[in-house]
C-alpha cells in the first residue's frame, strides 16, 4: 500500500485518544498510566488461591484475576456427584458466600480491581462479590473489575454453557442493566475473542465473531431500554496475544477502530468513551509447549509485546510451564517479571504510538479491518450473532482454520521450535506444579457444612423469590444477591435457572 493509500484512508490523519481511535484510547498512552498487569490464577480451595493472590501483589502485581473451577463455571457446588475429580482442578472452587469470603481475605476490594473469568454463572459470582462487599460495608460504586459475562463465546469455541443462547443472553444483559445502576466502575461484559483463537481461529475470524458477539450485546441492552452511552462505555474486551508480531499489533489497532465506527454506525453513539475498544490481552496458552517448555519464556515475551504495542489496557503473560501444570509461583514470578521488564526496561511506553506509520502494520490493519468487516456483514446477513451461532456458522469456520494450521504443522511448514524442529530428545521436563489430593474431599464437606448451618427456610424462600422473579421476566441480579445472602448456594441457583430455562443441548 503506497503512503497516498495511507492518506486518502485517513490513517496518516488519525490522533491518539480521539476517535476511531487507531492509535490508543488515550492522548497519551502509557506516558500516563502504564497497562495493568493482571496475572491469571486460581487453583484449589480459596485459601489456596489467596494465598497465591497476596503472594502475586507482593510482587509487584497491580490487579488480580480469578480463575474458577470448571464446576463453579458450569453451576455445581463441590459436593455435586458431577463435580467429582474436578473441584479446584482448572481454577478455584466457589460454591458459598463464606468461599468468596475467604476468597478475598485482605484484598481491599474498594482499591484492588478484580477481573474474574466466569460466563455461565458471572451473574453469581458478581453477585458473591457484591455481597462481600455488602458485608465489609463497602459501597458498591467503590467497586472496581470486570465479570467475563460472555456466554456467546462459549457456543462458539469453549463450551462452558448451562442455558439455551437466548435466555442466557437476557442474563448477560441483567447485568449491564444492574452495573450501570449499582456498580458504576464496574465493567459489566469482557467481549472474549480469546477463546476464539484458542480454538483455532485466524486473527481475522477472532475480531470478526468478537465484534460481532459486542454488537449482539449492545443490540439486547438497547432493546432493553438502556440509552446506548449509559452502559457502553463499561464494555470491555478480552484478546489473545498470539506469535506473529506485526500481524497482531495490527489486529489490536484494526479491532479498535471498527469498534469505534460500527458503534458510530449503528447504535449512534455519542459519548466518546462509547467508541472506545478497552482490552485485556492474555498470552497465547495454544502456542506454548510441553517440549523444551523455557522457550515459551520468549514466546510469552514476544506475545506480550505485541499486545503492548498494539495498545491494551491490561495484561497477562502465561507462565512457562503451563503445558505440563498450572503455573509454579517459580513460573508465575518470571511471568510477571516478563512485563515488568517491557514496562520499564524496553523504552517501548515511552513513545505513544511506536509503530504508527510502519508501513506493513498500517497495511495490515486495513487488510484486517476490511476483512473482519465482511465477516461481521455475512453474519448479520444471517440474523445476528445468536442466530450464526445456532447454525454453526462461526464453529465450522473456526475448525476449518485449526485443521488447516494443523495440517502445516505436521507437514513442517509451520515450525514449532522444539517440537517439529531443532527438538531435544534428552529433554528433561521440570517438576509439574501439584494439588493436594485431599482438598476436593474438605471442600465438598465445607460446602455440606453450610448448608446444614444455615437457616434452610430462608435460603428456600430466597430461592422461591428468584424462580418468580424469572418467570416474571425481571432482572435477576437482585433476587441472586438476595439468595446468596439467605444461604443459597452457586449450584442451588443455577439449579433453580435450570428448571425455567432449561439446558442447551448442542446437538438439537
Amino acid at each position: 500500500m503506497s503512503r497516498a493509500d495511507l492518506v486518502r484512508s485517513n490513517q496518516a490523519r488519525d490522533l491518539p485518544g480521539e476517535p476511531p481511535y487507531l492509535r490508543g484510547i488515550h492522548p497519551l498512552m502509557y506516558r500516563s498510566r502504564l497497562w495493568t498487569m493482571r496475572q491469571y490464577a486460581g487453583f484449589g480451595d480459596a485459601q489456596a488461591s489467596n494465598r497465591r493472590y497476596h503472594y502475586l501483589l507482593s510482587l509487584g502485581q497491580t490487579g488480580l484475576s480469578v480463575a474458577f473451577d470448571l464446576p463453579t463455571q458450569m453451576g455445581y457446588d463441590a459436593d455435586h456427584p458431577r463435580a467429582l475429580g474436578e473441584v479446584g482442578r482448572a481454577g478455584v472452587a466457589i460454591s458459598t458466600i463464606d468461599d468468596m469470603e475467604r476468597l478475598l481475605q485482605g484484598i481491599p476490594l474498594d482499591r484492588v480491581s478484580l477481573s474474574m473469568t466466569i460466563n455461565a454463572t458471572a451473574m453469581i459470582l458478581l453477585s458473591l462479590v457484591v455481597a462481600v462487599a455488602d458485608r465489609r460495608a463497602i459501597r458498591r460504586e467503590k467497586l472496581q473489575g470486570t465479570v467475563q459475562n460472555d456466554v456467546l463465546k462459549e457456543y462458539i469455541a469453549r463450551g462452558t454453557y448451562i442455558y439455551p443462547p437466548g435466555p442466557s443472553l437476557k442474563i448477560a444483559t441483567d447485568l449491564f442493566e444492574f452495573c450501570a445502576e449499582d456498580a458504576p466502575q464496574w465493567n459489566p461484559i469482557s467481549v472474549s475473542g480469546y477463546h476464539i483463537r484458542e480454538a483455532g481461529s485466524t486473527a481475522v475470524q477472532e475480531v470478526a465473531f468478537t465484534l460481532a458477539n459486542g454488537l449482539e450485546y449492545v443490540r439486547a441492552a438497547v432493546d432493553r431500554g438502556l440509552p446506548v452511552d449509559r452502559f457502553a462505555p463499561r464494555i470491555s474486551f478480552f484478546f489473545n496475544a498470539h506469535n506473529d508480531l506485526l500481524e497482531e499489533i495490527a489486529k489490536f489497532r484494526a479491532a479498535r477502530r471498527l469498534w469505534a465506527k460500527l458503534m458510530e454506525e449503528r447504535f449512534h453513539a455519542r459519548d466518546p468513551n462509547s467508541l472506545k475498544l478497552r482490552f485485556h490481552a492474555q498470552t497465547a496458552g495454544s502456542t506454548l509447549t510441553a517440549q523444551q517448555p523455557h522457550n515459551n519464556i520468549a514466546r510469552v515475551a514476544i506475545q506480550a509485546l505485541a499486545a503492548v504495542l498494539g495498545g491494551c489496557q491490561s495484561l497477562h503473560t502465561n507462565s512457562f510451564d503451563e503445558a505440563l501444570s498450572l503455573p509454579s509461583e517459580e513460573a508465575a514470578t518470571v511471568a510477571l517479571r516478563t512485563q515488568q521488564i517491557i514496562a520499564y526496561e524496553s523504552g517501548v511506553p515511552m513513545t505513544v504510538d511506536p509503530v504508527g506509520g510502519a508501513q506493513a502494520v498500517e497495511a495490515d490493519t486495513l487488510r484486517i479491518e476490511q476483512e473482519a468487516r465482511s465477516l461481521i456483514e455475512a453474519i448479520d446477513a444471517m440474523g445476528g450473532a445468536v442466530r450464526a451461532i445456532e447454525a454453526g456458522f462461526q464453529t465450522r469456520a473456526i475448525e476449518q482454520s485449526a485443521y488447516e494450521h494443523q495440517v502445516a504443522v505436521e507437514r513442517g511448514d509451520r515450525v514449532i521450535v522444539g517440537m517439529n524442529r531443532f527438538f531435544d530428545t534428552d529433554e528433561q521436563a521440570p517438576p509439574a506444579f501439584t494439588i493436594d489430593p485431599d482438598l476436593e474431599a474438605a471442600q465438598a464437606k465445607r460446602v455440606r457444612d453450610f448448608k446444614a448451618s444455615r437457616d434452610e427456610p430462608q435460603a428456600r424462600h430466597a430461592l422461591q423469590r428468584l424462580d418468580e422473579m424469572a418467570r416474571r421476566d425481571m432482572n435477576l441480579t437482585p433476587g441472586v444477591i438476595d439468595a446468596i445472602k439467605a444461604g443459597a448456594t452457586l449450584g442451588e441457583i443455577s439449579d433453580a435457572l435450570r428448571r425455567i430455562y432449561g439446558t442447551h443441548d448442542p446437538n438439537a
